[in-house]
């Protein structure tokens, strides 16, 4: 086949092999070749299976070939932040601690992209434990992104933004507690979907914290992030965050147009303090958003300015009932920023995380309030575009600060909120990063957030422009 493989979507590429046109064996080879030529450069993988990869190929080409093809996801390669547990395969958590890990199952995620026909081909790096938002990681080199080798890719799934966006795998499973899906997504230039909170198991996912942690895919389209999410999503017995939800069928939610759609832009917290450059490009999003037939009004979130405040006290509260055992026998072992925000958490008291869970409730019930006057919400995901390993710093007109307090800002909220969020490429700076728009919806309606993602792709061309392949 003439086409370049790893350039294809999985709604392309499911499109081949259903039809027979194009072997798994072919496809999956494809990408494997891609890993190891970019990842020594790109470090977005921790573990390559190539071995098994190739068996399930070839397991999923008789399948089809024998006509028992299972759906979109059959044949298609795709990848895991190195928190799912994989059978037999170490499962690392970008950490030291775990660095021998070898599960004895797989988790729920894994199970339901093995039933869909889907292909793993390896585990993708994150920033360590995923307690952090720019991937820079002690333990294994700090992935880089395609689009410029010297900046971050965003965490914590900082791997899966990197092989998503270079072509190295059709799809990555990310997990999201304070954006760690939708900010590698932004700053890659590619689609990020953290679901409605209960909407996918995270059975078998190291945990970051209980009640924020959210698993969800990255891709190349919106349509592709559909499939994965139709795969993956519903009840899980293993997991009682789960609820009994019926999973509609993301992909044909996608048709019909945005006229009549109702665009809330807030007038609190979300532009309050983004990159010039970023706001111009989120505001002619939502300029398409209303070409496209959508109608636009202010909506207002005056509590989500205490967002991470809210988020430290909850996720590390969280997070310190999971790692004191390790933090107590093996403090040498955690990397310092880590170790710091783990050991800052051993003070929390249990009054500041209650009244954080308040808010967050202040929080969810003002989202609910807003979503009653519209349909989706939009902002920038990301206040800036990626900074620089070396000095990662977030560039606000003038100004710099800290990526590590920042980067989350404007994507924690959905997080407390437990209602589903998407970012999609909507531009780039004048430096030729990606920028990413934030589409908010409400609880169990990620289907309309797609859809109006969907959309927006679809009338421009930031989706079909692809880094430069490193030297």
């Amino acid at each position: 086949m003439a086409q370049d493989l790893t350039r294809l979507s999985i709604i392309e590429a499911a499109g081949l092999v259903k039809q027979r046109k194009l072997s798994p064996v072919e496809l999956v080879r494809a990408h494997l070749d891609r890993i190891e030529r970019l990842n020594p450069k790109l470090n977005a993988f921790i573990t390559v299976m190539g071995d098994s990869a190739l068996r399930e190929a070839r397991k999923a080409e008789r399948e089809v070939q024998q006509g028992k093809y299972r759906g979109p996801l059959h044949g298609i390669p795709v990848s895991l932040k190195d928190l799912y547990w994989t059978k037999g395969v170490r499962t690392t958590a970008g950490s030291k601690i775990m660095a021998d890990f070898v599960p004895t199952e797989d988790c729920t995620v894994v199970s339901r992209f093995k039933k869909a026909g889907a292909v793993i081909v390896g585990k993708n790096h994150l920033h360590e434990f995923a307690i952090g938002g720019t991937g820079i990681n002690p333990h294994y080199p700090t992935a880089r992104n395609p689009w410029d080798l010297e900046r971050i890719t965003g965490g914590s799934s900082s791997g899966s933004g990197a092989a998503i966006a270079s072509g190295m795998t059709l799809a990555s499973m990310g997990s999201d507690t304070g954006g760690s899906i939708r900010i590698p997504a932004a700053l890659c230039g590619v689609v990020g979907l953290k679901a409605t909170y209960g909407r996918v198991s995270k059975y078998g996912v190291v945990t970051l914290s209980w009640s924020l942690d959210h698993a969800g895919p990255l891709t190349r389209t919106v349509a592709d992030t559909a499939a994965v999410l139709r795969a993956i999503a519903g009840y899980d017995p293993k997991d009682p965050s789960t609820a009994r939800v019926r999973v509609p069928d993301y992909l044909a939610a996608l048709r019909g147009d945005l006229r009549g759609l109702r665009v809330g832009l807030p007038r609190d917290h979300f532009f309050n303090d983004v990159d010039p450059e970023v706001s111009q490009a989120v505001h002619r999003a939502v300029a398409v958003l209303g070409e496209l037939g959508c109608s636009v009004q202010e909506v207002s979130l005056p509590s989500f300015r205490f967002s991470a405040a809210t988020g430290t006290s909850i996720a590390m509260a969280e997070a310190i009932a999971f790692h004191e055992p390790w933090l107590r026998d093996r403090p040498q072992d955690y990397g310092a920023d880590v170790r710091d925000r783990l050991e800052a958490a051993m003070v929390l008291t249990a009054t500041q995380y209650v009244k954080a869970q308040q808010l967050r409730r202040v929080m969810q019930r003002e989202m609910q309030a807003a979503l009653a006057q519209v349909d989706v919400i939009v902002s920038p995901t990301c206040p800036g575009t990626a900074p620089l390993i070396k000095k990662p710093m977030v560039k606000i007109g003038d100004r710099e600060q800290s990526a590590a307090s920042v980067i989350g800002v404007l994507t924690r909220p959905c997080d407390y909120t437990g209602t589903p969020a998407v970012s999609v490429p909507c531009g780039f700076d004048s430096r030729g990063l990606p920028i990413g728009l934030q589409i908010m919806g409400r609880a169990w309606d990620e289907a309309t957030v797609l859809k109006a993602a969907h959309a927006y792709e679809q009338a421009t061309e930031w989706h079909q422009r692809w880094p430069s392949e490193p030297a």
